[in-house]
Protein backbone atom coordinates (compact mmCIF):
# COMPACT_ATOMS: atom_id res chain seq x y z
CA UNK A 1 0.00 0.00 0.00
CA UNK A 2 2.69 2.27 1.09
CA UNK A 3 4.58 1.95 -2.30
CA UNK A 4 1.60 2.93 -4.50
CA UNK A 5 0.85 5.80 -2.63
CA UNK A 6 4.81 6.97 -2.42
CA UNK A 7 4.00 6.56 -6.43
CA UNK A 8 0.90 8.32 -6.68
CA UNK A 9 2.54 11.44 -4.73
CA UNK A 10 5.20 11.75 -6.78
CA UNK A 11 2.86 11.43 -9.59
CA UNK A 12 0.76 14.16 -8.44
CA UNK A 13 4.07 16.28 -7.64
CA UNK A 14 5.69 15.70 -10.94
CA UNK A 15 2.03 16.42 -12.98
CA UNK A 16 1.78 19.62 -10.36
CA UNK A 17 5.60 20.34 -11.79
CA UNK A 18 4.98 20.30 -15.16
CA UNK A 19 1.46 21.98 -15.62
CA UNK A 20 3.38 25.11 -13.59
CA UNK A 21 6.32 24.90 -15.82
CA UNK A 22 3.75 24.86 -18.89
CA UNK A 23 1.94 27.42 -17.44
CA UNK A 24 4.87 29.53 -16.70
CA UNK A 25 6.02 29.22 -20.15
CA UNK A 26 2.81 29.79 -21.57
CA UNK A 27 2.53 33.17 -19.80
CA UNK A 28 5.95 34.16 -21.11
CA UNK A 29 6.00 32.78 -24.56
CA UNK A 30 1.66 33.38 -24.81
CA UNK A 31 1.93 37.24 -25.06
CA UNK A 32 4.61 36.90 -28.19
CA UNK A 33 2.52 34.56 -29.87
CA UNK A 34 -0.37 36.84 -30.09
CA UNK A 35 1.72 39.88 -30.59
CA UNK A 36 3.48 37.82 -33.91
CA UNK A 37 0.12 37.21 -34.73
CA UNK A 38 -1.48 40.77 -34.44
CA UNK A 39 2.35 41.88 -36.39
CA UNK A 40 1.60 39.14 -39.16
CA UNK A 41 -2.47 40.26 -39.93
CA UNK A 42 -2.07 43.80 -39.55
CA UNK A 43 0.54 45.40 -41.54
CA UNK A 44 0.30 46.11 -44.96
CA UNK A 45 0.77 42.84 -46.45
CA UNK A 46 -1.02 40.99 -49.26
CA UNK A 47 -0.74 37.72 -46.93
CA UNK A 48 -1.66 39.70 -44.00
CA UNK A 49 -6.01 39.12 -42.73
CA UNK A 50 -6.49 42.92 -42.81
CA UNK A 51 -5.19 43.53 -46.36
CA UNK A 52 -8.74 42.97 -48.40
CA UNK A 53 -10.50 45.01 -45.54
CA UNK A 54 -7.89 48.31 -45.87
CA UNK A 55 -7.98 47.57 -49.85
CA UNK A 56 -11.87 47.23 -50.32
CA UNK A 57 -13.78 48.47 -47.47
CA UNK A 58 -15.80 45.74 -46.78
CA UNK A 59 -18.18 46.87 -43.72
CA UNK A 60 -21.33 48.97 -44.70
CA UNK A 61 -20.62 52.68 -44.48
CA UNK A 62 -23.45 55.37 -44.90
CA UNK A 63 -22.84 59.04 -45.63
CA UNK A 64 -26.09 60.52 -44.11
CA UNK A 65 -26.63 64.60 -44.71
CA UNK A 66 -28.96 67.03 -42.77
CA UNK A 67 -30.03 69.90 -44.46
CA UNK A 68 -30.91 73.33 -42.61
CA UNK A 69 -33.97 75.16 -44.94
CA UNK A 70 -34.43 79.06 -44.05
CA UNK A 71 -37.78 79.56 -43.14
CA UNK A 72 -37.61 83.40 -42.87
CA UNK A 73 -35.10 84.39 -46.17
CA UNK A 74 -36.94 87.69 -46.49
CA UNK A 75 -36.70 88.76 -43.12
CA UNK A 76 -33.39 87.67 -42.80
CA UNK A 77 -33.26 90.28 -45.97
CA UNK A 78 -33.85 93.18 -43.50
CA UNK A 79 -31.68 92.46 -40.66
CA UNK A 80 -33.84 89.14 -39.14
CA UNK A 81 -32.31 86.43 -37.19
CA UNK A 82 -32.59 83.39 -39.65
CA UNK A 83 -34.83 80.65 -38.41
CA UNK A 84 -33.85 77.22 -39.46
CA UNK A 85 -35.07 74.15 -39.77
CA UNK A 86 -33.26 70.83 -40.24
CA UNK A 87 -34.54 68.14 -43.29
CA UNK A 88 -33.14 65.07 -43.83
CA UNK A 89 -31.48 62.50 -43.26
CA UNK A 90 -30.58 61.69 -46.93
CA UNK A 91 -28.98 58.88 -46.37
CA UNK A 92 -26.17 57.13 -49.44
CA UNK A 93 -24.40 53.94 -48.86
CA UNK A 94 -20.95 54.71 -49.37
CA UNK A 95 -18.16 52.09 -51.07
CA UNK A 96 -14.60 52.61 -50.61
CA UNK A 97 -12.12 50.82 -52.72
CA UNK A 98 -8.46 51.90 -53.24
CA UNK A 99 -6.55 51.53 -56.70
CA UNK A 100 -3.25 52.68 -57.76
CA UNK A 101 -1.57 50.44 -55.37
CA UNK A 102 2.42 50.46 -55.53
CA UNK A 103 4.35 49.10 -52.99
CA UNK A 104 8.10 50.82 -52.53
CA UNK A 105 11.75 49.81 -51.70
CA UNK A 106 11.26 51.97 -48.62
CA UNK A 107 8.70 50.51 -46.24
CA UNK A 108 5.80 52.48 -47.75
CA UNK A 109 3.07 52.17 -50.22
CA UNK A 110 1.19 54.44 -52.63
CA UNK A 111 -2.68 54.13 -52.99
CA UNK A 112 -5.66 56.35 -54.66
CA UNK A 113 -8.46 55.51 -52.86
CA UNK A 114 -12.26 56.26 -54.19
CA UNK A 115 -15.48 57.09 -52.97
CA UNK A 116 -18.80 55.81 -54.71
CA UNK A 117 -22.59 57.10 -53.45
CA UNK A 118 -25.61 55.42 -54.03
CA UNK A 119 -28.68 57.21 -52.32
CA UNK A 120 -30.69 55.09 -50.17
CA UNK A 121 -34.35 56.06 -49.91
CA UNK A 122 -35.80 53.23 -48.05
CA UNK A 123 -33.37 54.89 -44.77
CA UNK A 124 -33.52 58.44 -45.93
CA UNK A 125 -36.19 60.72 -45.01
CA UNK A 126 -37.42 62.36 -48.21
CA UNK A 127 -35.81 62.15 -51.53
CA UNK A 128 -32.91 64.05 -53.68
CA UNK A 129 -36.29 65.98 -55.63
CA UNK A 130 -37.20 67.54 -52.39
CA UNK A 131 -36.72 71.39 -52.13
CA UNK A 132 -34.83 73.47 -49.75
CA UNK A 133 -34.20 76.96 -49.04
CA UNK A 134 -30.81 77.83 -48.45
CA UNK A 135 -28.69 80.77 -49.61
CA UNK A 136 -27.46 81.14 -52.63
CA UNK A 137 -23.96 79.58 -52.00
CA UNK A 138 -22.04 80.58 -55.03
CA UNK A 139 -23.21 84.49 -54.94
CA UNK A 140 -23.44 85.20 -51.35
CA UNK A 141 -19.97 83.54 -51.33
CA UNK A 142 -19.08 85.53 -54.03
CA UNK A 143 -20.24 88.94 -52.33
CA UNK A 144 -18.07 88.32 -49.45
CA UNK A 145 -14.65 87.57 -51.19
CA UNK A 146 -15.63 91.19 -53.45
CA UNK A 147 -16.10 93.10 -50.45
CA UNK A 148 -12.58 94.70 -50.64
CA UNK A 149 -12.44 95.64 -54.42
CA UNK A 150 -13.20 98.52 -55.92
CA UNK A 151 -17.11 99.65 -55.53
CA UNK A 152 -17.31 99.64 -59.38
CA UNK A 153 -16.01 96.27 -59.90
CA UNK A 154 -19.14 95.59 -57.25
CA UNK A 155 -21.62 97.40 -58.90
CA UNK A 156 -21.30 95.80 -62.30
CA UNK A 157 -21.54 92.38 -60.32
CA UNK A 158 -24.78 93.60 -59.08
CA UNK A 159 -26.00 94.73 -62.13
CA UNK A 160 -24.97 91.70 -63.45
CA UNK A 161 -27.10 89.41 -60.83
CA UNK A 162 -30.08 91.37 -61.28
CA UNK A 163 -30.34 90.59 -64.95
CA UNK A 164 -29.88 86.97 -64.40
CA UNK A 165 -32.96 87.21 -61.25
CA UNK A 166 -30.00 86.41 -58.87
CA UNK A 167 -31.39 86.73 -55.30
CA UNK A 168 -29.57 86.04 -51.47
CA UNK A 169 -31.43 82.84 -51.33
CA UNK A 170 -32.69 79.91 -53.70
CA UNK A 171 -35.09 76.97 -53.73
CA UNK A 172 -33.13 74.40 -55.04
CA UNK A 173 -33.17 70.10 -54.86
CA UNK A 174 -31.25 68.31 -52.37
CA UNK A 175 -29.72 66.01 -55.73
CA UNK A 176 -28.47 70.00 -57.07
CA UNK A 177 -27.40 71.47 -53.57
CA UNK A 178 -25.30 68.24 -53.59
CA UNK A 179 -24.07 67.29 -56.75
CA UNK A 180 -24.13 70.10 -58.80
CA UNK A 181 -26.35 72.54 -61.00
CA UNK A 182 -25.36 74.95 -63.36
CA UNK A 183 -25.35 78.08 -63.33
CA UNK A 184 -24.94 81.16 -65.55
CA UNK A 185 -23.09 83.07 -62.38
CA UNK A 186 -19.86 81.37 -62.70
CA UNK A 187 -19.43 82.48 -66.14
CA UNK A 188 -20.52 85.77 -65.38
CA UNK A 189 -18.12 85.56 -62.20
CA UNK A 190 -15.02 84.82 -64.07
CA UNK A 191 -15.50 87.12 -66.57
CA UNK A 192 -16.15 89.97 -64.53
CA UNK A 193 -13.07 88.61 -61.93
CA UNK A 194 -10.84 86.16 -63.70
CA UNK A 195 -9.80 83.03 -61.09
CA UNK A 196 -11.76 84.17 -58.10
CA UNK A 197 -13.63 81.20 -58.55
CA UNK A 198 -11.36 78.53 -60.25
CA UNK A 199 -13.94 75.89 -61.68
CA UNK A 200 -16.21 75.71 -64.63
CA UNK A 201 -19.20 74.18 -65.28
CA UNK A 202 -21.41 72.95 -62.53
CA UNK A 203 -21.22 74.04 -58.91
CA UNK A 204 -22.43 71.36 -55.74
CA UNK A 205 -21.31 71.22 -52.39
CA UNK A 206 -20.34 67.50 -52.68
CA UNK A 207 -19.73 67.59 -56.33
CA UNK A 208 -16.04 66.64 -55.93
CA UNK A 209 -16.81 63.95 -53.16
CA UNK A 210 -18.28 61.27 -55.39
CA UNK A 211 -16.73 58.84 -58.07
CA UNK A 212 -13.55 61.01 -57.29
CA UNK A 213 -10.79 60.04 -54.94
CA UNK A 214 -9.17 61.76 -52.07
CA UNK A 215 -5.53 62.15 -53.20
CA UNK A 216 -2.40 60.41 -53.55
CA UNK A 217 -1.85 58.31 -50.14
CA UNK A 218 1.78 57.17 -49.24
CA UNK A 219 1.95 55.18 -46.29
CA UNK A 220 3.99 52.64 -44.10
CA UNK A 221 3.49 49.26 -44.36
CA UNK A 222 4.52 48.22 -41.17
CA UNK A 223 6.37 45.55 -42.55
CA UNK A 224 10.15 46.60 -40.30
CA UNK A 225 8.56 48.75 -37.70
CA UNK A 226 4.86 47.97 -36.82
CA UNK A 227 4.51 50.96 -34.86
CA UNK A 228 4.56 52.96 -38.05
CA UNK A 229 2.02 51.13 -40.06
CA UNK A 230 -0.76 53.09 -41.83
CA UNK A 231 1.30 56.61 -41.02
CA UNK A 232 0.98 58.81 -44.22
CA UNK A 233 4.51 59.37 -45.50
CA UNK A 234 3.12 61.54 -47.65
CA UNK A 235 0.07 63.14 -49.22
CA UNK A 236 0.03 64.48 -52.87
CA UNK A 237 3.94 64.09 -53.25
CA UNK A 238 3.72 66.68 -49.79
CA UNK A 239 5.20 66.32 -46.49
CA UNK A 240 3.18 69.10 -45.40
CA UNK A 241 0.50 71.63 -46.30
CA UNK A 242 0.56 74.71 -47.26
CA UNK A 243 -3.12 76.05 -46.41
CA UNK A 244 -2.22 77.55 -42.77
CA UNK A 245 -0.29 80.07 -41.24
CA UNK A 246 2.13 78.01 -38.73
CA UNK A 247 4.33 75.07 -39.89
CA UNK A 248 2.72 72.83 -36.91
CA UNK A 249 -0.73 73.47 -38.22
CA UNK A 250 0.34 72.63 -42.03
CA UNK A 251 1.81 69.02 -40.37
CA UNK A 252 0.59 65.61 -42.22
CA UNK A 253 0.14 63.38 -38.96
CA UNK A 254 -1.18 60.11 -38.32
CA UNK A 255 -2.58 57.88 -40.53
CA UNK A 256 -5.29 58.33 -43.30
CA UNK A 257 -7.66 57.84 -41.01
CA UNK A 258 -8.44 53.99 -41.79
CA UNK A 259 -6.57 51.83 -39.32
CA UNK A 260 -4.28 52.72 -36.99
CA UNK A 261 -0.61 50.98 -35.51
CA UNK A 262 -1.72 48.05 -33.20
CA UNK A 263 -1.16 47.85 -29.36
CA UNK A 264 -2.22 51.60 -28.71
CA UNK A 265 -2.22 53.50 -25.83
CA UNK A 266 -5.25 54.77 -24.14
CA UNK A 267 -4.43 58.72 -25.11
CA UNK A 268 -5.09 60.20 -28.51
CA UNK A 269 -4.96 59.15 -32.16
CA UNK A 270 -4.07 61.31 -35.44
CA UNK A 271 -5.36 61.25 -38.46
CA UNK A 272 -4.87 63.71 -42.14
CA UNK A 273 -8.21 64.51 -43.31
CA UNK A 274 -8.37 66.28 -47.19
CA UNK A 275 -11.83 67.00 -46.70
CA UNK A 276 -10.84 68.89 -43.48
CA UNK A 277 -7.56 70.47 -45.20
CA UNK A 278 -5.68 69.58 -42.02
CA UNK A 279 -4.56 66.79 -39.42
CA UNK A 280 -7.14 66.05 -36.39
CA UNK A 281 -6.85 64.67 -33.32
CA UNK A 282 -8.59 62.55 -31.07
CA UNK A 283 -8.42 61.77 -27.10
CA UNK A 284 -9.08 58.81 -25.41
CA UNK A 285 -12.51 58.90 -23.44
CA UNK A 286 -13.25 55.39 -22.56
CA UNK A 287 -12.95 51.76 -22.73
CA UNK A 288 -15.86 49.47 -23.65
CA UNK A 289 -16.83 46.25 -25.89
CA UNK A 290 -18.46 46.68 -29.42
CA UNK A 291 -20.13 43.34 -30.09
CA UNK A 292 -17.65 41.18 -27.77
CA UNK A 293 -14.42 42.90 -29.43
CA UNK A 294 -12.34 45.42 -26.73
CA UNK A 295 -12.42 49.26 -27.62
CA UNK A 296 -11.04 52.13 -26.85
CA UNK A 297 -13.54 55.61 -28.00
CA UNK A 298 -11.70 58.26 -29.16
CA UNK A 299 -13.65 61.92 -29.43
CA UNK A 300 -12.94 65.05 -30.16
CA UNK A 301 -11.41 67.28 -27.44
CA UNK A 302 -13.27 71.28 -27.05
CA UNK A 303 -9.97 72.46 -28.46
CA UNK A 304 -10.22 70.67 -31.87
CA UNK A 305 -11.99 73.88 -33.09
CA UNK A 306 -11.23 76.50 -30.88
CA UNK A 307 -9.72 79.97 -31.70
CA UNK A 308 -6.58 80.85 -31.43
CA UNK A 309 -7.15 82.97 -28.51
CA UNK A 310 -8.68 79.99 -26.59
CA UNK A 311 -6.31 77.58 -27.76
CA UNK A 312 -2.98 79.20 -28.94
CA UNK A 313 -1.91 76.11 -30.94
CA UNK A 314 -4.62 77.10 -32.96
CA UNK A 315 -3.52 80.21 -33.77
CA UNK A 316 -2.09 78.97 -37.56
CA UNK A 317 -5.44 78.33 -38.36
CA UNK A 318 -6.62 81.98 -38.45
CA UNK A 319 -8.39 84.59 -39.38
CA UNK A 320 -10.32 83.24 -36.41
CA UNK A 321 -14.38 84.12 -34.80
CA UNK A 322 -15.41 82.75 -32.41
CA UNK A 323 -14.19 78.80 -30.70
CA UNK A 324 -15.81 76.14 -32.23
CA UNK A 325 -15.74 77.17 -35.92
CA UNK A 326 -12.75 76.62 -38.39
CA UNK A 327 -12.14 78.81 -41.48
CA UNK A 328 -11.22 76.63 -43.97
CA UNK A 329 -11.15 79.20 -46.56
CA UNK A 330 -8.14 79.16 -48.06
CA UNK A 331 -8.43 75.42 -49.03
CA UNK A 332 -11.79 75.94 -50.07
CA UNK A 333 -11.41 78.49 -53.32
CA UNK A 334 -10.90 81.62 -50.64
CA UNK A 335 -14.84 81.06 -49.94
CA UNK A 336 -15.90 82.02 -46.68
CA UNK A 337 -16.32 78.56 -45.48
CA UNK A 338 -16.12 77.49 -41.78
CA UNK A 339 -16.81 74.04 -40.75
CA UNK A 340 -17.71 72.61 -36.82
CA UNK A 341 -19.46 70.10 -35.38
CA UNK A 342 -22.99 69.92 -35.86
CA UNK A 343 -25.25 72.25 -33.96
CA UNK A 344 -22.43 74.12 -33.41
CA UNK A 345 -22.15 71.63 -30.71
CA UNK A 346 -18.77 72.66 -28.28
CA UNK A 347 -18.75 76.11 -29.78
CA UNK A 348 -19.07 79.61 -28.48
CA UNK A 349 -23.34 80.00 -27.28
CA UNK A 350 -23.12 83.10 -29.56
CA UNK A 351 -22.78 80.64 -32.56
CA UNK A 352 -25.55 79.20 -31.53
CA UNK A 353 -27.78 82.32 -30.46
CA UNK A 354 -27.28 83.78 -33.58
CA UNK A 355 -29.92 81.75 -35.51
CA UNK A 356 -32.79 80.15 -34.14
CA UNK A 357 -33.54 76.11 -34.42
CA UNK A 358 -30.29 74.72 -33.37
CA UNK A 359 -29.92 72.06 -30.48
CA UNK A 360 -26.60 70.87 -29.78
CA UNK A 361 -25.92 67.80 -28.29
CA UNK A 362 -23.66 65.18 -27.53
CA UNK A 363 -25.41 62.34 -28.34
CA UNK A 364 -26.64 63.04 -31.40
CA UNK A 365 -23.42 65.54 -32.85
CA UNK A 366 -20.29 64.38 -31.15
CA UNK A 367 -17.72 62.55 -33.33
CA UNK A 368 -16.17 59.40 -31.86
CA UNK A 369 -14.33 56.29 -33.06
CA UNK A 370 -14.49 52.75 -31.31
CA UNK A 371 -10.67 51.47 -32.11
CA UNK A 372 -9.88 47.71 -31.05
CA UNK A 373 -6.19 48.71 -29.47
CA UNK A 374 -4.63 46.00 -29.73
CA UNK A 375 -4.79 46.29 -33.53
CA UNK A 376 -5.44 49.51 -34.50
CA UNK A 377 -8.46 48.67 -36.15
CA UNK A 378 -11.96 50.67 -35.71
CA UNK A 379 -15.03 48.74 -35.02
CA UNK A 380 -17.77 51.12 -34.88
CA UNK A 381 -17.15 54.86 -35.87
CA UNK A 382 -19.33 58.07 -36.58
CA UNK A 383 -17.54 61.31 -37.86
CA UNK A 384 -19.59 64.69 -38.05
CA UNK A 385 -18.91 67.36 -39.22
CA UNK A 386 -20.68 70.98 -40.45
CA UNK A 387 -20.44 72.81 -43.32
CA UNK A 388 -21.58 76.59 -42.66
CA UNK A 389 -21.06 79.87 -44.69
CA UNK A 390 -20.33 83.43 -43.47
CA UNK A 391 -22.99 86.08 -44.78
CA UNK A 392 -23.45 89.74 -44.45
CA UNK A 393 -24.66 92.56 -46.24
CA UNK A 394 -21.93 93.81 -48.44
CA UNK A 395 -22.14 97.37 -49.61
CA UNK A 396 -22.61 98.32 -53.74
CA UNK A 397 -24.35 94.60 -53.99
CA UNK A 398 -27.41 95.41 -53.17
CA UNK A 399 -28.56 91.96 -53.43
CA UNK A 400 -27.56 91.35 -50.02
CA UNK A 401 -29.53 93.87 -48.25
CA UNK A 402 -29.67 94.07 -44.77
CA UNK A 403 -27.98 90.98 -43.39
CA UNK A 404 -26.70 90.61 -40.40
CA UNK A 405 -23.19 89.01 -40.37
CA UNK A 406 -23.64 84.97 -39.01
CA UNK A 407 -22.06 82.40 -39.34
CA UNK A 408 -25.08 80.43 -41.00
CA UNK A 409 -25.13 76.52 -41.37
CA UNK A 410 -25.58 74.99 -44.73
CA UNK A 411 -26.17 71.35 -43.81
CA UNK A 412 -24.61 68.79 -41.53
CA UNK A 413 -23.35 65.23 -42.30
CA UNK A 414 -21.72 61.91 -40.72
CA UNK A 415 -19.92 59.20 -42.32
CA UNK A 416 -20.78 56.27 -40.18
CA UNK A 417 -19.92 51.97 -40.02
CA UNK A 418 -19.68 49.31 -38.03
CA UNK A 419 -17.58 45.81 -38.59
CA UNK A 420 -20.48 42.76 -38.74
CA UNK A 421 -21.50 39.60 -40.40
CA UNK A 422 -18.62 37.62 -41.87
CA UNK A 423 -15.96 40.06 -41.30
CA UNK A 424 -16.48 40.48 -37.68
CA UNK A 425 -16.58 36.74 -37.12
CA UNK A 426 -13.27 36.49 -38.76
CA UNK A 427 -11.95 39.15 -37.06
CA UNK A 428 -13.13 37.99 -33.66
CA UNK A 429 -12.01 34.08 -33.92
CA UNK A 430 -8.54 35.27 -35.64
CA UNK A 431 -7.26 38.18 -33.21
CA UNK A 432 -9.77 38.43 -30.30
CA UNK A 433 -11.07 34.73 -29.86
CA UNK A 434 -7.88 32.95 -30.40
CA UNK A 435 -5.30 35.33 -28.01
CA UNK A 436 -8.13 34.93 -25.07
CA UNK A 437 -7.79 31.51 -25.14
CA UNK A 438 -4.28 31.18 -25.15
CA UNK A 439 -4.72 33.57 -22.04
CA UNK A 440 -6.98 31.48 -19.97
CA UNK A 441 -5.04 28.53 -21.17
CA UNK A 442 -2.03 29.98 -19.40
CA UNK A 443 -4.10 30.52 -16.08
CA UNK A 444 -5.73 27.05 -16.16
CA UNK A 445 -2.84 25.25 -16.20
CA UNK A 446 -1.61 27.05 -13.61
CA UNK A 447 -4.52 26.38 -11.66
CA UNK A 448 -4.11 22.80 -11.80
CA UNK A 449 -0.61 22.92 -11.14
CA UNK A 450 -2.10 24.29 -7.54
CA UNK A 451 -4.37 21.00 -6.41
CA UNK A 452 -1.59 18.55 -7.80
CA UNK A 453 1.14 19.68 -5.75
CA UNK A 454 -0.76 20.55 -2.97
CA UNK A 455 -2.36 16.62 -3.29
CA UNK A 456 0.88 14.91 -3.52
CA UNK A 457 2.52 16.91 -0.42
CA UNK A 458 -0.61 15.94 1.40
CA UNK A 459 -0.42 11.92 0.50
CA UNK A 460 3.45 12.53 0.77
CA UNK A 461 2.50 13.83 4.53
CA UNK A 462 -0.11 11.07 5.19
CA UNK A 463 2.11 8.81 4.28
CA UNK A 464 5.03 9.55 6.23
CA UNK A 465 2.79 9.39 9.58
CA UNK A 466 1.23 6.11 8.94
CA UNK A 467 4.61 4.74 8.50
CA UNK A 468 5.46 6.69 11.82
CA UNK A 469 2.67 5.15 13.85
CA UNK A 470 2.89 2.16 12.56
CA UNK A 471 6.64 1.99 13.62
CA UNK A 472 5.72 3.30 16.80
CA UNK A 473 3.11 0.98 17.33
CA UNK A 474 5.39 -1.78 17.09
CA UNK A 475 7.81 -0.82 19.10
CA UNK A 476 5.56 -0.17 21.95
CA UNK A 477 4.04 -3.64 21.74
CA UNK A 478 7.96 -5.03 21.47
CA UNK A 479 8.96 -3.50 24.85
CA UNK A 480 5.55 -4.56 26.72
CA UNK A 481 6.24 -8.42 25.68
CA UNK A 482 9.90 -7.57 26.61
CA UNK A 483 8.49 -6.05 30.06
CA UNK A 484 6.45 -9.47 31.37
CA UNK A 485 8.91 -11.45 30.11
CA UNK A 486 10.97 -9.63 32.75
CA UNK A 487 8.12 -9.78 35.39
CA UNK A 488 7.88 -13.28 35.42
CA UNK A 489 11.30 -14.40 35.28
CA UNK A 490 11.13 -12.97 39.11
CA UNK A 491 9.54 -14.86 41.29
CA UNK A 492 8.46 -12.95 44.61
CA UNK A 493 9.41 -13.66 47.76
CA UNK A 494 7.64 -15.90 50.34
CA UNK A 495 5.22 -14.14 52.79
CA UNK A 496 5.72 -14.86 56.27
CA UNK A 497 1.85 -15.40 57.47
CA UNK A 498 1.25 -17.57 54.60
CA UNK A 499 4.27 -19.94 55.54
CA UNK A 500 2.45 -20.12 58.72
CA UNK A 501 -0.74 -20.36 57.75
CA UNK A 502 0.72 -23.50 55.45
CA UNK A 503 1.96 -25.37 58.51
CA UNK A 504 -1.51 -25.47 60.38
CA UNK A 505 -2.91 -27.08 57.27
Amino acid sequence: MAPSRRKLSVGLGLAGAACALVGGCLMIVGPLIIREQVIKNVRIDPSSISFNMWKVVPVPFYLSVHFFEVLNPKQVLQGAKPVLTQRGPYVYREYRYKTNITFHDNDTVSFLEYRNLFFQPDMSNGTEEDYVVVPNILMMGAAVMMEKLPNFVKLLLSGALAGMKQEAFMNRTVGEIMWGYEDPLIDTINTLVPGLIPFEGKFGLFIEFNNSNSGLFTVNTGMKNISQVHMVDSWNGLKKVNYWRSSECNMINGTSGEMWPPFMPPTSLEFYSPDACRSLTLVYEQSGKFKGVPTYRFVAPKTLFANGTDYPPNEGFCPCMQSGIQNVSTCRLNAPMFISHPHFYNADPSLVNAVVGLNPSKDQHALFLDVHPMTGIPMNCSIKLQLNLYIKQVSGIIQTGKIEPVVLPLLWFAESGSIDGSVLNQFYTNLVLFPSLLEYLQYIVLGLSVPLIISAAVLMVTNKEKCFLFWSSNKKNSDSNKANQATSAIKPPPVKGMVLQEARL
